[in-house]
């Protein structure tokens, strides 16, 4: 990886970067900051988007700023809020929750939950007692899912069953050591899942995708949220967007949702 580059090409401060989607056909990227109520935001077939804001999965009219409210989850757990979500290969919804937060990375324990919304907007538990619901992937079959609940310190897999939604036999196939910072958000490249470490000049990377032209440009989000005055001298660019190109990979264009 002699020939990786780095470049901070959004800065944008954001207090927790989040969610980045390559959309192809507007060539553009997406991404949300957490530092208000949005975990994430996908795009729709139908147009526009779908996020989740607060515990709500809505709709979201790009040219009018408006947004309609489809689904609502963890109804029980008025504390709880949507964090990461992503669309699988067939335009299903897969979106996880989590617990209060009373600061970076200390949640109420066991409050969240993973979720998934079919196009007729039926909703399916399929994880409960779920610290931070975090990153999602596919395996190229799409017969393996991939999943991290961030305080686990681990990336399971479980099989993955595209017709159905269904997901079972869990079992880790990635752990961190302690120590080593919580996994967060992940992508996949053409190859299957991106597990490459890539320097970057802030200490709290969130999440990333593949994009550009020929999805070889991996974008990564990364937060400011915690920092003090002395840590944001250290890391002015804490919270901003960067571009990673020469990695030698390829990435997969991202799903919109069919709801």
């Amino acid at each position: 990886m002699s020939s990786v580059k780095v470049e901070c090409v959004v800065k944008a401060s954001a207090l927790i970067g989040e969610g980045p989607v390559w959309e192809e056909s507007e060539q553009t990227l997406l991404f949300v900051d957490i530092g208000e109520t949005v975990g994430f935001a996908v795009p729709r077939r139908s147009g526009g988007y779908v996020a989740g804001v607060g515990r709500s999965i809505v709709a979201v009219d790009w040219s009018t700023r408006m947004m309609t409210t489809l689904v609502e989850v963890d109804e029980d757990k008025k504390n709880n809020r949507l964090n990461d979500g992503k669309v699988d290969p067939t335009g299903r919804l897969l979106a996880g929750t989590m617990g209060k937060e009373e600061r970076p990375a200390e949640v109420e324990r066991q409050q969240g939950s993973l979720f998934s919304v079919n196009s007729d907007l039926c909703v399916t538990k399929h994880l409960s007692q779920v610290d931070i619901s975090n990153g999602l992937e596919w395996s190229l079959d799409h017969k393996t899912f991939f999943y991290i609940d961030s305080l686990s310190l681990t990336v399971d897999a479980f099989d993955y069953d595209c017709h159905s939604g269904l997901i079972g036999n869990r079992r880790v196939v990635y752990r961190l050591e302690e120590g080593a910072g919580l996994p967060d958000g992940m992508t996949g490249d053409a190859d299957g899942v991106l597990l490459q470490t890539v320097s970057l000049p802030v200490m709290k990377t969130t999440s990333c995708c593949f994009g550009g032209p020929d999805y070889s440009d991996l974008y990564v989000t990364s937060a400011s949220l915690g920092l003090d005055q002395s840590g944001r001298r250290q890391q002015p660019l804490a919270g901003g967007t960067f571009k990673v190109t020469g990695l030698g990979v390829k990435g997969r264009p991202s799903n919109s949702f069919s709801g």
